[in-house]
């Protein structure tokens, strides 16, 4: 028997005589002897959402989230995105869950953006959570230098890899790979524990699905989703104006191969959507050295994209 819902963990933790078996249900795991796969503890969540994500047990809580995961993957909207999703976001934003907890989700979460995933759901909603996991580390360090290089990696690879650019389905909801990969860029970019090299590695993963080579068109504000971590990566000490030249002139400059008719007005199309918005947030920042560098480079490549 696999102990799934936020009561059958709530008793478990009552009568348990073990510990072992207390350990089992804060992981949310099969109970040994059970080889089912987790499923969806969604009568909890929404017990916990008609409570305002109010959950006075915390070991029911800390149960309860680490369950949600299984609820990424639904093909259900509603407990995709406004259970699990919602959960586990008010609970890491009110500072709800314990650091074994975000560091468990962490766990779980990476390997989720590498597993098979034939719905297409559960790896942009595990990226969009991790967008959170990386902002509780943002305020309130808990990762290791290696971790943190491990997420930067986890996330970076994910977000070069999407070819999935399905954005809202009326009925099956979001997908939204680029834009829930950018979230966790712009959590990370807000990092002051975050290395040159790792904003390298950052840049280099943006820039590969500012204008992605085929002839899809963004539509779903995917260039404004990509432009902000870009845009506070702009302030970041770490990298020059200099960089900066380099990076806009290879983004904007003309692929290898001119493609179909098509690809061009796509790559014009998402090249604008990108640095059009980047262009007017920086030209209304406070910070004088970001727009004596970005704006004449946004400007060279705005007329670059329109060739």
């Amino acid at each position: 028997m696999q102990l799934t819902s936020i009561a059958a963990c709530g008793k478990a933790r009552q009568l348990a005589t073990t510990a072992a078996l207390a350990a089992i249900c804060l992981a949310g795991a099969p109970v040994s002897g059970s080889s089912a796969a987790p499923s969806c503890p969604a009568a909890g969540l929404r017990e916990a959402k008609a409570a305002k994500w109010h959950v006075p047990d915390d070991a029911q809580r800390q149960a309860l989230a680490l369950q949600a995961v299984s609820c990424l993957s639904s093909p259900d909207p509603v407990e995709r995105d406004e259970l699990a999703f919602e959960a586990l976001q008010a609970w890491m934003r009110a500072d709800k869950l314990d650091t074994a907890t975000v560091q468990e989700l962490r766990t779980r979460l990476a390997a989720q953006l590498q597993a098979p995933d034939p719905q297409g759901f559960a790896r942009p909603f595990a990226a969009l959570v991790l967008a959170d996991v990386a902002r509780v580390d943002r305020i309130k360090p808990y990762l290791s230098t290696d971790q943190r290089a491990q997420l930067v990696g986890a996330a970076t690879e994910y977000l070069r890899g999407v070819n999935d650019y399905r954005g809202f389905d009326e009925k099956q909801g979001w997908r939204h790979g680029v834009a829930h990969a950018a979230d966790i860029m712009l959590q990370l970019s807000l990092n002051p524990a975050l290395t040159r090299a790792e904003h390298e590695q950052m840049l280099a993963a943006i820039a590969s699905q500012v204008a992605p080579p085929n002839e899809h068109f963004y539509h779903y504000g995917e260039g404004e989703r990509l432009m902000a971590p870009i845009f506070y990566l702009s302030r970041a000490k770490s990298l020059q104006c200099s960089d900066w030249d380099g990076w806009f002139a290879r983004l904007a400059a003309p692929p290898a191969s001119a493609g179909t008719q098509q690809a061009r007005l796509a790559r014009k199309h998402n090249l604008n959507g990108f640095l059009q918005p980047l262009y007017i947030n920086v030209s209304e920042s406070k910070d004088e050295a970001q727009r004596n560098c970005l704006k004449p480079l946004l400007l060279r490549a705005l007329k670059q994209a329109a060739e």
